[in-house]
């Protein structure tokens, strides 16, 4: 017998994704509220005698509305309400905004020039509309003094801050040998 690794079992586990809209015969309710292919209200009618409807008509019943009561059905072609809703989806996704988490990490050794190049660095994310996670890793005999960390983040929040607004989503936080604060541009005033 053949066996199958874990990762292409999980293939064979996963759900097949259920429409939003459910079609002809899938729709489960008694009765339905019509709308024709014109956008004309046919009123409330037996979800069997709808879908004889739409047959003769050529076109599909498509619970445009399920969760309503009754659940709202048009007559409308399958395939092409499909493509629109896909189509559609496509539209909101690349309209919207991704903002990412940028991190600029820093040493309690650092260079004034280092320094200097990660603030350039916070700019062209800021610019770029992405927020900043600023943190120090503290390391072997560096873990005795904690104090430095925090003043390290404060004065580099405080050079950025001298030359563009930002501000500050979350204070410096503390995990385990790692101190983080996350930074983003402000409003321009």
């Amino acid at each position: 017998m053949k066996r199958i690794h874990f990762r292409h079992r999980q293939a064979f586990l996963k759900k097949p994704a259920q429409d939003i809209y459910p079609v002809n015969e899938h729709i489960r309710v008694p009765e339905v509220r019509v709308i024709d292919e014109n956008g004309e209200m046919l009123g409330i009618l037996a979800t069997a005698k709808a879908i004889a409807m739409a047959r003769e008509r050529g076109l599909d019943l498509i619970a445009v509305s399920p969760k309503a009561e009754p659940p709202v059905a048009k007559f409308l072609n399958y395939g092409s309400f499909k493509y629109q809703q896909e189509k559609q989806s496509k539209k909101q996704k690349a309209q919207q905004k991704t903002i990412e988490l940028k991190e600029l990490r820093l040493s309690p050794r650092i260079g004034k020039h280092d320094l200097d190049v990660r603030i350039k660095q916070a700019e062209k994310f800021f610019s770029k509309g992405d927020k900043v996670i600023v943190s120090v890793i503290l390391k072997g005999r560096e873990k005795q003094h904690p104090e430095l960390a925090k003043d390290l983040i404060q004065s580099f929040i405080k050079d950025l801050s001298a030359i563009m607004p930002i501000k500050i989503e979350q204070e410096i936080k503390r995990q385990f040998n790692k101190f983080s604060a996350i930074v983003a541009a402000g409003d321009k005033a």
